[in-house]
């Protein structure tokens, strides 16, 4: 398998009109490597490919693990082999149904309902993945400290290489970069009339998707795995 800067484990849709709209509004398609031109909604307060600018490059999903490099030593055939194994022993999750909500200053698709099954696969995938990651760079933490961070997520950061993980984490699907307030409301009407339809209900998580990023920084799916085990993933502390 070709050497990806960077390594995601992330939730995406399978194949299917969820699928469809995920990749034709952002403008990027991570299962088949091909732009897409701006998908057009009426009442937009600017154009799609605007609002979508930052989160493009990852393609549609809900981040489990976040990207990562390889650790010195590790191989992607073994990161392979290892998602593999994990997605074996893990049972599916589900929740309630997906819906339109803003968070910050973005719009996402969020799980409804109890999401602490979905929290704790989550947990698990970091950490028994963890393995396989490289510790930050220096850069890597001067930008990431440079936010505005809690005491918690700061110790997240450091033990983890993500400050909103754990207990910080919540799980969902991108659909806007920074959405200004006086164009949130027409921008979240006109995302609610087509999400509407495609979002499942109930939301069931399984199987999880290795993402690579490519050197021009756009975000790949190599791998899709079944969560095929009986066990349900248990909770992890901060700490682990």
């Amino acid at each position: 398998m070709t050497e990806f800067r960077r390594y995601a484990i992330y939730w995406a849709p399978a194949p299917g009109p969820l699928a469809d709209f995920g990749a034709q509004w952002l403008g990027w398609d991570a299962a088949r490597g091909r732009d897409l031109p701006p998908l057009a909604l009426p009442g937009l307060a600017r154009p799609a490919d605007s609002l979508t600018e930052e989160p493009r490059k990852y393609g549609f999903h809900g981040t489990l693990k976040p990207p990562f490099r390889l650790v010195d030593g590790a191989t992607p055939e073994g990161l392979m082999g290892a998602t593999a194994a994990l997605a074996a022993r893990l049972a599916p999750v589900t929740t309630g149904r997906l819906a339109l909500h803003r968070i910050g200053r973005f719009m996402a698709l969020v799980p409804t309902g109890d999401t602490g099954a979905l929290e704790c696969l989550a947990a698990t995938v970091v950490k028994d993945l963890d393995p396989y990651r490289a510790p930050l760079t220096t850069e890597d933490l001067i930008r990431r400290q440079a936010a505005k961070l809690t005491s918690e997520q700061r110790d997240l950061l450091d033990r983890w290489g993500y400050p909103y993980v754990m207990g910080e984490f919540r799980f969902h699907l991108t659909l806007t970069g920074r959405v200004e307030e006086d164009e949130a409301d027409a921008v979240e009407a006109a995302l609610a009339g087509a999400v509407a339809p495609l979002c499942p209900d109930p939301f069931v998580v399984d199987e999880i998707c290795l993402f690579g990023e490519a050197g021009d920084g756009r975000f790949h799916i190599l791998h899709r795995y079944a969560l095929t085990g009986g066990t349900a993933a248990a909770p992890q502390s901060a700490a682990g």
